[in-house]
């Protein structure tokens, strides 16, 4: 007689992260703070995305989405790319405002610790600590 599996639905199997990429503790560099929805089996994540700087600006504050490829071989499990766009407002005395590109890479084990990098407007951080912090 043939046993049938009990199959998770994909709200089963969806979770989130939180944590941040960046150099944290090193004074002036900014830091991208993630909370985000996984879906393993859509290989999709989806989020909100915070960055913040030690110089006195605001913080940038975006939604993303993006993939999540498992690799299944050594200390990195799982490589996730991200993408979103944030708008910036023209400063006096120019008017308007603009969209502005964020995209981030994150290659971690499966507790979603690793490497990674982020671009945010013509600033590009690579090769930065990634922290699960859930």
């Amino acid at each position: 007689m043939a046993v049938i599996k009990d199959t998770q639905t994909l709200i089963e199997t969806t979770y989130l992260v939180k944590g941040v990429i960046g150099n944290v503790g090193m004074p002036g560099a900014p830091i991208t703070h993630f909370s985000l929805v996984v879906s393993p089996e859509q290989q999709t994540v989806s989020g909100i995305v915070e960055i913040t700087r030690a110089i006195n600006s605001p913080s940038i504050k975006l939604n993303v989405a993006g993939n999540i490829r498992f690799t299944g071989y050594g200390n990195i499990k799982q490589i996730i790319n991200l993408r979103g766009e944030y708008k910036i407002s023209a400063p006096p005395p120019a008017i308007g405002s603009y969209l502005e590109d964020f995209s981030a890479y994150l290659d971690t084990d499966e507790q979603w610790n690793g490497n990674g990098g982020f671009t945010f407007g013509f600033q590009k951080i690579d090769n930065v600590p990634v922290k699960a912090t859930n």
